[in-house]
């Protein structure tokens, strides 16, 4: 969805039921609603039409102002029940609950089908007073949020609990909302098609958690902090997924639960097949950019990842497919990392990144035997090909673990700066490797490198050749 689409539905979405299309012969007539608690009559319009469109376009409805319907901004007290018989009422009369600029206090909304609440963009707070979420919505299609600030106060969620909880539902729109101090998740979402666009979301674990997604996009966002990860797909067991995250902001991701890199994370795929990660400019993360784990055709394109923890672009852990392609990755303490092919990880382009500045130092609470300082780390059926890796702590390109090497072409790369420029799996049972045409520039302790497993144990391959290892093929390679 384009920037100026988005900014045309939010203007829409305001427009009142006197302003809408003259086309559409409307009825609009006075009903009394149910006497509010303190016993007040609350009047309001109810809007009918004939011919109307379709009431998942946001843009085509009517909007009731939510005074009309007794709420008020600013109010010191709890206005949850006036403000869910308001939501009841605007959505079964298909219009826009509109709300002016102010604070509205509130918990435990229940969106229905067809629901949908505007505000006005930096000025319409709806704070949490208490509850299970701020919002919920089960099985209610049709759902529309925009213009909102949605501010948790940093109350305590459930585990896996969102401010916002939407579960079951089609034609999702979270649009052009801040949700702020979420004392859990900030969205969550669960068996959800639709588009979360244009948020800026801060949160004390993950900014935005999708599992089991339907057709969802995730363009756009703003995660200004989270405490442990930024945004979640996620399935509950290996599948087609087909998620779209896109051109989203997201920086300052912390690891407050610990782990070995569960947690930390800019963007995490687990179990999500044919997921697409483009376009996204992600900066200090506690752990990785991107974080594939099961996920197979996984696409990680045109990312800017920069201080990042641990490895920036990850895809591990039983997948078939990725391509991680035309990313710029400075400071990590593995760039790129294919791996996993004990436990299945197979099949991967990585083609066209610019990686740089890779150190040998790893967060706390990882493997102190895992590796770091390695601009690209492969293992199975992978072509490397047209990146540059600069400033590698230890090697730029590292092909195959022990006996985990197979099918791996390393061509037409240039490294700069490495102890090792590139290194390979010698030890008995490791597979095929062709190394061919690279351009590799101090080099500081080798250009090419036989290893078993960590241990370097050959000369320079790139002046020896393979010698008497016949599963290699190396060649054409410039070395100064």
């Amino acid at each position: 969805m384009t920037f100026d689409r988005r900014r045309l539905f939010a203007a829409l979405g305001m427009v009142s039921a006197t302003a809408a299309t003259p086309a559409l012969a409307r009825r609009v007539a006075a009903r009394r609603m149910p006497d509010d608690e303190s016993g007040r009559g609350v009047y309001a319009e109810a809007v009918t039409a004939t011919n109307a469109p379709a009431r998942s376009d946001i843009a085509s409805r009517a909007a009731i102002e939510g005074v009309s319907l007794g709420l008020r901004a600013n109010a010191a007290e709890d206005q949850s029940k006036i403000f869910q018989r308001a939501i009841d009422h605007v959505a079964a009369a298909g219009a826009v609950l509109q709300l002016t600029p102010g604070s509205y206090r509130a918990g435990g909304l229940t969106l229905p089908p067809h629901a949908a609440i505007a505000g006005v963009s930096g000025s319409t707070r709806i704070v949490f007073n208490g509850g299970p979420n701020l919002m919920t919505a089960t099985g209610s299609d049709h759902v529309s949020l925009s213009g909102l600030i949605l501010d948790g106060g940093n109350v305590a969620l459930p585990q896996q609990h969102g401010l916002i909880h939407i579960a079951q539902a089609r034609a999702v729109r979270v649009a052009d909302c801040e949700v702020v101090d979420a004392g859990g998740n900030g969205i969550s979402l669960q068996g959800v098609a639709g588009e979360i666009t244009g948020n800026a979301i801060s949160a004390a674990d993950a900014a935005i958690f999708s599992l089991d997604a339907l057709a969802l996009e995730i363009s756009g966002n703003h995660v200004r902090t989270a405490g442990n990860n930024g945004i979640l797909v996620w399935r509950s067991v290996p599948g087609d997924d087909g998620t779209l995250v896109a051109e989203n902001r997201i920086e300052n991701i912390m690891n407050r639960a610990g782990g070995s890199g569960q947690y930390g994370n800019a963007i995490n795929v687990f179990r999500a097949d044919n997921v697409i990660v483009r376009g996204n400019r992600i900066r200090n993360a506690a752990f990785s950019a991107v974080r594939g784990n099961a996920a197979s055709n996984l696409q990680i394109a045109g990312n800017t990842c920069t201080g990042l923890g641990e490895v920036a672009l990850y895809a591990e852990f039983g997948f078939q497919g990725a391509i991680i392609a035309n990313n710029i990755i400075d400071g990590a303490a593995i760039g790129v990392s294919v791996t996993n092919f004990n436990q299945g990880g197979r099949l991967a382009v990585v083609q066209g990144n610019l990686i740089r500045n890779v150190v040998a130092q790893r967060p706390a609470g990882t493997d102190p035997n895992d590796d770091s300082g390695i601009g690209i780390g492969v293992e199975a059926d992978t072509l490397v090909t047209g990146n540059v890796v600069e400033n590698a702590a230890h090697a730029g390109v590292a092909a195959g673990w022990g006996a985990y090497l197979r099918d791996v072409a390393i061509s037409a790369n240039i490294v700069r700066g490495a102890d090792y420029g590139i290194t390979v799996s010698v030890v008995p049972g490791a597979g095929t490797s062709l190394i061919a045409d690279n351009l590799i520039s101090g080099a500081r302790l080798g250009a090419i490198v036989g290893m078993e497993w960590k241990k370097p144990v050959t000369g320079d391959l790139a002046k020896d050749g393979a010698g008497r290892y016949a599963q290699l093929s190396i060649n054409g390679n410039r070395v100064r």
